[in-house]
């Protein structure tokens, strides 16, 4: 078994788990907290759930990113970026920049903060927002992802 069947593994255990994660959340977390919440607890109750998985999705999404420089470093595969037909690799970067500045910078700086003021004089609206939010993330994340699987592959 060499270095790059390694980080591929890593790359997938580490992308099942996050976008796996999005998927939980979005379509069972979110749903239950907005139906069996009162309105003004619901971001209370829905932060610290998802604050359990925060943790564990920032493990993910560094080893996704590392792994996958690591791939794009040792094949030398860095001209698909300049690449059209590689498309999927751009989509995959983004998703994963999207997803890290969100969990490493946004959300220590000021996003918890602006939500919870915001849950405070609006909390179904607020509420609502997230949801679309993390709907938005799910989807673009699985387009990536089926993109990236059918691409390595050379289906597309």
């Amino acid at each position: 078994m060499d270095d790059l069947t390694i980080a591929r593994a890593i790359h997938v255990l580490a992308v099942v788990h996050w976008i796996g994660g999005v998927f939980m959340v979005t379509a069972v977390i979110l749903p239950a907290v907005r139906r069996f919440a009162e309105p003004s607890r619901r971001m209370e109750l829905f932060e610290a759930v998802e604050g359990r998985f925060s943790a564990q999705a920032k493990i993910s999404v560094a080893l996704a990113g590392l792994s996958g420089f690591w791939m794009t470093w040792r094949l030398d595969a860095w001209h698909r970026f300049a690449e059209a037909g590689f498309w999927w690799m751009h989509a995959m970067f983004a998703v994963w920049l999207v997803f890290a500045v969100v969990l490493f910078v946004a959300e220590p700086l000021f996003l918890h903060d602006w939500f919870r003021r915001r849950a405070r004089t609006a909390p179904e609206a607020t509420m609502a927002l997230v949801q679309r939010f993390h709907w938005t993330l799910l989807t673009v994340s699985l387009i990536a992802t089926a993109a990236a699987v059918l691409g390595a592959h050379g289906t597309i």
